[in-house]
C-alpha cells in the first residue's frame, strides 16, 4: 500500500493540473434550511486538461481545499468526507499510456473527501461560507429560515422511561466521576450518538446497523466499579450502533461499537477519594492521562497528557466521529478544547450526566443529559451464556487467560464481543474483551486483562510513587475469581412508552446446555477427545481460540481474517482443561500454540498479502 501511495503521488505530480475553478453543490439544492438543520455541501475542483492539441475544462481528482464560515456565529461545518450521494460527474483521468493505466488503477483505491455537513445556527439570517484551494476561491450564501422546508428525517419508534433503581454501593462514585463527553459528529450524527445496546427494543445485536433511525438516540453510558485496597476503578463504556466511515472497505466499518475509559481513584479516607489517572481505549490502543500532582510516571505506556476535569471531578473525554475512539480532552489529537470546553474544529455533541436519558436535537447539541446503566446487571448474565441463540446479544466466547499469574474469571468462558454481522463480524467488545496491541505483543496484558483486572493494568502501564503504591489485592471484583462479595442479579425493567418490557437478568445455569457438565463430574467417553480443523486466510497476525465447538478469531496485526472452512468433531467440555496438540498442514508462516493451558493459537504471516493456513488442534481429557 505504501508503494502504491508513492506511485500515485508521483503520477499525480506528473499529471497535475492547476485548479482554476471551484463549484459547490448542495442538498437541499435551494440552500434554504431551518435553524439547527443541516445541508450537505459537495466541493468540485475544475482545471484545464489536455484534449488532443488543445485543452478543455474537466473535474480534477483533487482535494486539500479549506472551508471558512465568513459570517460571525454563522454555524458549524463537519470534517470532510467522501460524498455519499449519487455523483454522475466523472473525474478527469489520463487515458493513454502505461502511466495513465496505473493512475486509473491506483486512484480508485484512495478516497477523495469532497463534502462537508453544514449545521445551521439557531438565529435566522443569511450566512456566507467560503471555500479556498490555493489562490482559487468561491463563496455560497445559505439562508436559515424557520419557514424553510423541513428535512425528511427518520422517526424514532421507542422511548425508554426511568430506570428501575438497584442496590449498588458504588453508584454515587460512578455519578461523582461521570465523564463530560465531547462526541465529534460526522455525516451521520445518529451513528455518533451514544446509546444503549437494546436501543431498538431488542437484545439482538445483529440488527442494530439496520435499525439506526428507528432506534432511540437517548443517551446512556454503561459503568462498572471495581475496588482494590488502595483504589476504586470506574469503567465507563460508550456504545454506538455503528462504527462507520465514508468508505466502508474491509475492516473500516462494523455493526456495534463499544470503546471506553477507566478512571483510577485513590482512596484517601474521604467519601469520594481523589482521582489520579484515566486511561482510554481507541482502536485497540490505550492512552494514559494523569493529574499534575499525582507523581505518576511512564510504565509500559507513556503518559499522554494531563487529565482535564470539569467541576473538579468529571473527566473530559473526546470521542471521535465514525470510529468513536476515546481520548482525554486535553490530548493533542482531540478536536475538543478540554480547558475551554469548546470545539477547536469540526462538529460535535457534548454530554453530561443528569440521571436522565435525553435525546440530542441535532448534531451540534450541547449538554445533553445521559443516564448511567450498571454493566453487571445489563450485560454480565448474557456474557456468561454460551448458548445465546435466543437473544444474540453476545458472541465470540473465549477463555480469559491473563499474564502475570493473575486471577482468572469466575466464569469458565465469556463472550469476547457483541454479536454483529454487518460489514465486520463481532467487532465491538465489552470491557472484559478489550485489548491493547502494544502490551499484548509484549505479553504484559492479555485480552480482557486491562478492563477485568484494572489494578494490574494500571500498575503495568504506569509507575506509581513508592510512597503511594497501587494495591493489586481486590476488595470487590465480581468478574475475577477473587475473594469478596458477588452481587446478586436483579430484574432489569425497561420502561418504554406504551410498551413496558421486563427483561429477566437472572444467571443461566449450564445444566440445560448441550454437552454441559457439572463441575467434578467426569466427562463421558464420547467427549474425552476431539479435534477442530480450521482453514483461514491471514494477512498479518491472528489469534484463534476454540470454545466448545466454535473457533473465534482476534486480529492482532494487519487485515481481518477470512475463514474458508472450520469443523470440530466434538465440543470441548466446560470445566475441564484438556491437553492440546497442534498440527499445521498449510501456510508459509508460523502457527503456534501460545497458551497450552487454554488452547490459544497464534498465526503469524511474515510476508505481504494474505496466505491460506490450515491446521488441526487435537484435545484430550486425561484426568
Amino acid at each position: 500500500m505504501r508503494l502504491g501511495i508513492l506511485i500515485l503521488l508521483s503520477l499525480s505530480a506528473a499529471f497535475a493540473q492547476t485548479p482554476k475553478r471551484l463549484a459547490v453543490s448542495s442538498t437541499p439544492a435551494t440552500l434554504q434550511i431551518r435553524p439547527h438543520s443541516e445541508a450537505i455541501l459537495q466541493v468540485k475542483v475544475y482545471g484545464d486538461v489536455p484534449d488532443g492539441e488543445a485543452t478543455k475544462e474537466a473535474r480534477l481528482r483533487q482535494a486539500g481545499w479549506s472551508v471558512n464560515i465568513v459570517t460571525p456565529n454563522g454555524g458549524w461545518v463537519s470534517k470532510p468526507f467522501r460524498f455519499q450521494g449519487a455523483d454522475s460527474e466523472p473525474f478527469y483521468e489520463p487515458s493513454t499510456g502505461l502511466a495513465g493505466s496505473l493512475f486509473r488503477q491506483l486512484s480508485g483505491q484512495f478516497t477523495i473527501k469532497d463534502a462537508i455537513v453544514y449545521h445551521a445556527p439557531e438565529a435566522p439570517g443569511k450566512y456566507t461560507v467560503e471555500f479556498r484551494l490555493g489562490e482559487v476561491r468561491t463563496e455560497i450564501e445559505i439562508t436559515v429560515d424557520p419557514a424553510a422546508a423541513p428535512l425528511v428525517e427518520p422517526a424514532e419508534k421507542w422511548t425508554f422511561g426511568p430506570e428501575t433503581p438497584i442496590a449498588d454501593p458504588y453508584r454515587k462514585l460512578a455519578e461523582h466521576y461521570s465523564p463530560f463527553i465531547a462526541q465529534e459528529t460526522w455525516f451521520d450524527w445518529r451513528a455518533d450518538a451514544i446509546c444503549r445496546v437494546d436501543y431498538d427494543n431488542d437484545w439482538d445485536g445483529g440488527n442494530n446497523w439496520d435499525n439506526l433511525g428507528a432506534g432511540s438516540t437517548q443517551a446512556y453510558v454503561y459503568y462498572a466499579a471495581i475496588e482494590s485496597r488502595s483504589h476504586w476503578f470506574l469503567i465507563y463504556n460508550f456504545f454506538h450502533a455503528r462504527d462507520y466511515s465514508d468508505n466502508c472497505v474491509v475492516g473500516t466499518c462494523h455493526e456495534n461499537d463499544n470503546e471506553g475509559v477507566i478512571v483510577a481513584v485513590r482512596k484517601d479516607g474521604s467519601e469520594f477519594g481523589k482521582i489520579e489517572a484515566m486511561e482510554t481505549l481507541a482502536h485497540n490502543n490505550i492512552y494514559s492521562y494523569t493529574t499534575g500532582d499525582s507523581g505518576i510516571r511512564n510504565g509500559a505506556h507513556n503518559v499522554d497528557g494531563s487529565l482535564f476535569l470539569r467541576n473538579g471531578s468529571h473527566p473530559v473525554v473526546f470521542l471521535e466521529a465514525g470510529g468513536h475512539g476515546a481520548l482525554g480532552g486535553g490530548d493533542k489529537k482531540s478536536f475538543f478544547d478540554g480547558n475551554n470546553l469548546d470545539w477547536k474544529q469540526n462538529t460535535g455533541i457534548t454530554y453530561t450526566y443528569k440521571g436522565v436519558a435525553e435525546r440530542p436535537r441535532h448534531g451540534v447539541d450541547q449538554n445533553v443529559g445521559y443516564e448511567l446503566l450498571p454493566i453487571y446487571h445489563h450485560w454480565w448474565a448474557r456474557a456468561t451464556q454460551e448458548s445465546n441463540t435466543e437473544e444474540r446479544m453476545m458472541s465470540a466466547f473465549y477463555r480469559y487467560t491473563p499474564f502475570g499469574n493473575r486471577p482468572r474469571m469466575r466464569a469458565a468462558s465469556i463472550a469476547g464481543s457483541f454479536y454483529g454481522v454487518k460489514h465486520g463480524r463481532d467487532k465491538a467488545k465489552p470491557f472484559w474483551g478489550w485489548h491493547d496491541v502494544a502490551t499484548q505483543r509484549k505479553k504484559v496484558l492479555a485480552t480482557g486483562q486491562w478492563g477485568a483486572d484494572p489494578a494490574y493494568g494500571f500498575s503495568q502501564n504506569l509507575r506509581f510513587p513508592a510512597d503511594r503504591p497501587m494495591s493489586l489485592d481486590y476488595v470487590f471484583n465480581p468478574y475475577l475469581d477473587v475473594a469478596g462479595p458477588e452481587p446478586e442479579f436483579v430484574a432489569i425493567v425497561r420502561n418504554l412508552t406504551d410498551n413496558p418490557v421486563v427483561v429477566a437478568a437472572t444467571p443461566v445455569t449450564p445444566a440445560g446446555e448441550p454437552n454441559a457438565l457439572t463441575p467434578g463430574e467426569p466427562p463421558p467417553a464420547a467427549v474425552r477427545t476431539g479435534s477442530c480443523t480450521v482453514e483461514v486466510a491471514v494477512d498479518g497476525s491472528v489469534a484463534v481460540q476454540i470454545v466448545g465447538d466454535r473457533p473465534s478469531y482476534e486480529v492482532l496485526v494487519g487485515a481481518p481474517e477470512r475463514v474458508i472452512s472450520q469443523s470440530c468433531t466434538a465440543p470441548i467440555p466446560r470445566y475441564y482443561s484438556p491437553q492440546y496438540r497442534l498440527e499445521k498442514t498449510r501456510g508459509r508462516g508460523e502457527v503456534k500454540l501460545v497458551d497450552p493451558a487454554a488452547g490459544r493459537i497464534e498465526i503469524r504471516d511474515p510476508a505481504r498479502g494474505a496466505d491460506t493456513y490450515r491446521f488441526t488442534i487435537h484435545w484430550e481429557i486425561t484426568g
